[in-house]
C-alpha cells in the first residue's frame, strides 16, 4: 500500500500527560520518533497537538496565585505550557535534523475566505521546506464564545484546509465502540462510511477527558464531516506504541476505527465554508421543492424563488444557514446580498441566485 502524500496527526491531552498532569515526555519522545521516520518516508505531516493548558497547569502547581476565573487560568496556563511544550518538540524533533515551527490559531482566523487563505499559506510553505508546523489553538487571546470545541474540531479544519489525505485522531482508546467500551461483550467498529446508518452516538460515552475539552462525541461528529470533504479519519490509540508507523508505514492490522471518505470531495472553498458554520449570521429558509432540488445529485445554487424567510442581519458575502421548511439546518453557504436586498427577493422569479451552488455546502447526510 503506498504512502499517503500528506498526513494531519492530531494528539490529545490525555496522550501527551500523565495521571498527574505533567508532560510524558517519554510518550512524547516516542511520537516524535514515529513522525520523524514519516517524515523520512516522503509524508508530509501536519501535527495538532494539544497539552499546552495541561503542562502549564502542571509547572504553576506548586506556586500559590490568586482564585481565578475559567479564561484568565487558561490563558495563564497556555501562556506557560505552550512554550515548555514547543521547546519539547524542537529539542526532540532536532535530535532527527528536522525543522518544526509553531502555528498559534483562533477560531476567529477561519472566519473569512481571506484569513483561511493566509494560514492556509503559511503551513504549505513551511510543508514545502521540509518544516513540520505544530498546530494549536491560541488559548492566551481566545475567548469563551470563540474557541474551537477542542483541537478536534482545529484538527479536522486543518485536515480538509490542507488536502490532507488522512487524519489520525490520537486519544487513550482505540476507536468507537457498538457498546459500553467497559463491557467486555463490545467490540470497537472498524470501518464507517457514509452510508453507515447505525445511530453511533448512543454508544458513544459523553464524558469529556481530563485535561482536555473534548471527548468521543465530538471526535465521531468530527470525523464524520471531515469524512464527507474527501480526508479518510482514523480515531486510534496513541498510548499504543509504534501506532504512527504501524498504520501508515508497516500496514500491520491496528484496532481502530476508520472514517472512510466520501467519493465526492469538497472543493477548497466548499471546505472553508463547512467550517465557517459558527460565523453565520442570518439564516435562510426554503420550501420543499427547494430542499429537494439543492439535495439532488445536480449542481444547483439556490434562488430566491424556493425561499419563504429571512431571519436575522447580515451584510453581502456573509455566511449564513439554509434551513428547511420545519427550521432543520441543511447546509451553510456564502450569501450574495445583505439581508435587506434578500427579503425583497424572496418568492422571486428571474433573480441571481441568493447563494451561488461553488459558496453552497450541503450536509450529505441530509435527505429531501
Amino acid at each position: 500500500m503506498p504512502h499517503p502524500k500528506r498526513v494531519t496527526v492530531k494528539v490529545g491531552s490525555n496522550v501527551l500527560t500523565r495521571p498527574d498532569g505533567k508532560l510524558d515526555v517519554t510518550r512524547i519522545s516516542a511520537l516524535v520518533d514515529q513522525i520523524a521516520e514519516m517524515h523520512r518516508q516522503g509524508m508530509e505531516i501536519i501535527l495538532v497537538s494539544s497539552g499546552a493548558v495541561a503542562s502549564g497547569r502542571s509547572e504553576l502547581n506548586m506556586r500559590p496565585h490568586k482564585r481565578m476565573d475559567p479564561v484568565s487560568a487558561r490563558q495563564l496556563f497556555s501562556a506557560v505550557g505552550q512554550a515548555k511544550l514547543i521547546n519539547r518538540y524542537f529539542d526532540l524533533f532536532r535530535e532527527h535534523g528536522i525543522a518544526c515551527g509553531q502555528v498559534l490559531t483562533t477560531k476567529e482566523n477561519f472566519s473569512t475566505r481571506r484569513y483561511y487563505l493566509n494560514q492556509r499559506s503559511c503551513m504549505k510553505v513551511m510543508l514545502e521546506n521540509g518544516v513540520i508546523p505544530i498546530v494549536n489553538e491560541n488559548d492566551t487571546v481566545s475567548v469563551t464564545e470563540l474557541m474551537f470545541t477542542d483541537n478536534d474540531e482545529l484538527s479536522g479544519i486543518v485536515a480538509t484546509m490542507m488536502d490532507a489525505e488522512i487524519l489520525i485522531l490520537l486519544s487513550n482508546v482505540d476507536g468507537i465502540y457498538d457498546g459500553n467500551p467497559s463491557d467486555p461483550s463490545s467490540h470497537i467498529i472498524p470501518e464507517i462510511t457514509d452510508k453507515t446508518r447505525v445511530e453511533l452516538s448512543k454508544y458513544i460515552q459523553p464524558a469529556k477527558s481530563s485535561f482536555g475539552r473534548g471527548g468521543m462525541l465530538t471526535k465521531y461528529s468530527i470525523a464524520r464531516k471531515v469524512a464527507q470533504e474527501g480526508v479518510e479519519v482514523i480515531i486510534a490509540n496513541g498510548k499504543r506504541d509504534n501506532i504512527l508507523t504501524d498504520l501508515l508505514i508497516e500496514g500491520k492490522p491496528v484496532l481502530c476505527t476508520r472514517f472512510l471518505p466520501t467519493e465526492r470531495p469538497a472543493s477548497s472553498v466548499k471546505k472553508w465554508i463547512a467550517h465557517s458554520e459558527s460565523f453565520a449570521k442570518g439564516e435562510v429558509y426554503i420550501n420543499r421543492q427547494a430542499v429537494q432540488k439543492l439535495c439532488s445529485n445536480h449542481a444547483v445554487s439556490l434562488l430566491p424563488i424556493g425561499v419563504t424567510e429571512i431571519k436575522g442581519e447580515f451584510e453581502k458575502d456573509d455566511i449564513v444557514k439554509i434551513c428547511n421548511p420545519e427550521g432543520k439546518q441543511i447546509g451553510v453557504g456564502k450569501i450574495y446580498c445583505d439581508s435587506t436586498k434578500a427579503r425583497t427577493l424572496i418568492g422571486q422569479q428571474m433573480a441571481k441566485p441568493l447563494i451561488h451552488y461553488d459558496y453552497l455546502y450541503l450536509d450529505q447526510e441530509v435527505e429531501s
